[in-house]
């Protein structure tokens, strides 16, 4: 709740704060297009063809932008949906402060971490639950994923013309769909990435702890970051070269998400001492860098993740009555009834 109000007490600030998106709207437009943008341009062959397109890149750019977008709606659209873009972790990993759940142990659904900060006194909104949003949106795509692996095959070896054009639209459909959560998904992972979207200094350092380094303590500080600064310092072609090599070994869900929100909450102390020095001034090539770096963070995450949740489909089961991806792209089973359904 209380981020929630910053954001709405920023806008009253002045014309300087109204260039500014709102605190809870991590990077911004420009951010979040060149995070999604980046990702889908950084794809491997494996890939499925469409995705590795201009046409897909900019469609992805576009609708990781979406989740900004939809505020507004009342409640409880709003309430459910505006705590998925953080996650407020103090200087040790845990969420709020040390009565709070550790990012490394978080139960394993939001409900049981809803109960646990309620548990420990702490207010459900303030907390966040980013890692969550990002779990959710991984899931979502390795199973569009899997349904697309089934209706491409089941598309280029169905003999009768009726159900070979059915396939062939929910092919089309889902496409869509794949796009659309690719963006989703692109817009948590952004968030993940932007430092004041992991830390209870999400505007300014927390007035709650203290502050022996005299950090600034302005709530103008997010929004003048990863706004307007942001929108001037960015680079497509800078974020691509930033972008790590792929890191696909040994994949497990439930530690890269708190693992990836870690290294940002590792990067809030230096945005803090940068910016106590100075280089997020316009033209600051220290403040440019930092944001690119920020950026090519959540771009090769992103990137990653479209991979893995593409591989992850390849052993899926889908549809009902369930019918196994591999045997389905083998020409082993006939998926009709699982895609049309039998009813």
């Amino acid at each position: 709740m209380k981020r929630i109000a910053a954001a709405l007490a920023a806008l009253t600030l002045g014309a300087a704060v109204a260039a500014a998106p709102a605190v809870v709207s991590a990077w911004g437009n420009t951010g979040h297009r060149l995070i999604g943008v980046a990702a889908v341009r950084g794809l491997p062959d494996e890939m499925p063809a469409f995705l590795r397109t201009p046409g897909a890149s900019a469609e992805v750019g576009e609708l990781s932008r979406e989740p900004d977008r939809t505020k507004g709606a009342g409640q409880p659209h709003d309430r459910e949906r505006d705590t998925a873009h953080f996650v407020d972790m103090d200087d040790a990993g845990r969420i709020i402060n040390a009565g709070g759940p550790s990012i490394d142990a978080l139960p394993r659904l939001k409900s049981e971490y809803d109960a646990a900060l309620i548990a420990a006194g702490l207010d459900v909104d303030d907390a966040g639950y980013l890692p969550y949003a990002i779990m959710d949106g991984y899931q979502q795509l390795a199973r569009d994923f899997a349904t697309w692996r089934v209706l491409n095959a089941a598309e280029r070896r169905e003999t009768d013309p009726g159900k070979r054009a059915w396939y062939r639209e929910d092919r089309q459909r889902r496409e869509a769909l794949i796009l659309r959560d690719m963006g989703y998904l692109g817009h948590y992972v952004g968030d993940g990435s932007q430092p004041h979207h992991t830390t209870v200094h999400y505007n300014g350092w927390s007035r709650d702890v203290p502050n022996p380094d005299g950090f600034t303590t302005s709530r103008q500080t997010h929004g003048a970051f990863e706004g307007a600064f942001t929108a001037r310092a960015a680079r497509l072609d800078a974020v691509e070269a930033a972008m790590a090599a792929p890191a696909l070994d040994g994949f497990d869900l439930r530690a890269r998400v708190p693992a990836y929100l870690k290294m940002t909450l590792a990067e809030v102390r230096p945005f803090y001492v940068l910016e106590k020095a100075g280089g997020f001034g316009e033209g600051d090539a220290r403040g440019a860098a930092f944001v690119m770096a920020r950026l090519a963070a959540g771009a090769s995450e992103l990137r990653d993740l479209y991979v893995l949740a593409w591989r992850d489909s390849a052993d899926d089961s889908i549809g009902w009555p369930a019918v196994k991806v591999a045997e389905v792209e083998a020409g082993t089973a006939d998926p009709w009834l699982a895609m049309y359904g039998e009813d």
